[in-house]
């Protein structure tokens, strides 16, 4: 990922080396060159060896991350019936039906970070891809975020699940945590998401699945990481 130069970034990124760095020495590093004022988040950049033109090649998933993010995510549940005071008691910052969709699209409404609704009520949800699309945020059976199962998808999201997709250059992009936290339990996250990559690997995808891949903090420079035992389905950590 391309950063601002700056003094303080240029004088980060000669600590790290011309080398491939494992998972843990990666999330070290990061921790030690950190050089801005606020807590920033750790992320993962995976090049992967796919055409997601092709929809035989799209990587996409979720993982709930052992240790969180560090924020607990503002939850938008849609939709009817009981279903709508169930979300409320399972912990949803915003439940509600036709009148979400109204609110919106009528006021472009966008404060939350995730979205979940019931298979019924999708039809009018899909009127919103335009606006929830682009955000990432569209409800999705294969994320969980399309379910009847409410409770479980408020709790999961709650918790740090994490939801990856390919982009149309073919990289994930996704977080890891907060740089204050322990180093183990960074180490465990990036485990757990990259794990979670590898398992997604599409029987079309040809060649080495991992073509590069790389931890960094939110302002920081990126540490490149050994994909050797990536692509032979296993996480170095």
């Amino acid at each position: 990922m391309a950063r601002k130069s700056g003094k303080k970034y240029n004088a980060a990124s000669k600590l790290v080396e011309s080398k491939l760095y494992h998972v843990a020495e990666a999330v070290s590093l990061v921790q030690k060159i950190k050089f801005t004022k606020f807590d920033e988040t750790l992320e993962v950049h995976m090049r992967l060896g796919v055409d997601p033109k092709h929809a035989d090649q799209m990587v996409r998933g979720t993982v709930v991350l052992p240790n969180g993010l560090g924020k607990t995510k503002i939850v938008l549940v849609i939709a009817s019936g009981d279903k709508i005071q169930e979300a409320l008691d399972a912990g949803a910052d915003f439940a509600g039906g036709e009148e979400m969709v109204t609110k919106i699209q009528s006021e472009n409404w966008l404060a939350y970070d995730a979205v979940i609704a019931t298979p019924d009520m999708m039809r009018s949800v899909g009127k919103l891809g335009k606006v929830l699309g682009p955000r990432g945020l569209m409800p999705n059976p294969k994320t969980g975020t399309v379910t009847n199962d409410v409770k479980t998808a408020i709790n999961e999201t709650k918790a740090g699940k994490v939801e990856f997709r390919v982009d149309k250059t073919g990289v994930i992009h996704a977080p890891l945590g907060k740089l204050s936290f322990e180093h183990g339990k960074l180490v465990e996250n990036a485990a757990s998401l990259i794990g979670a990559v590898l398992k997604a690997k599409p029987a079309a995808a040809k060649g080495k699945y991992v073509k590069s891949a790389t931890i960094c903090s939110t302002m920081g420079p990126g540490v490149p990481l050994d994909t050797t035992e990536m692509n032979a389905a296993k996480v170095a950590v």
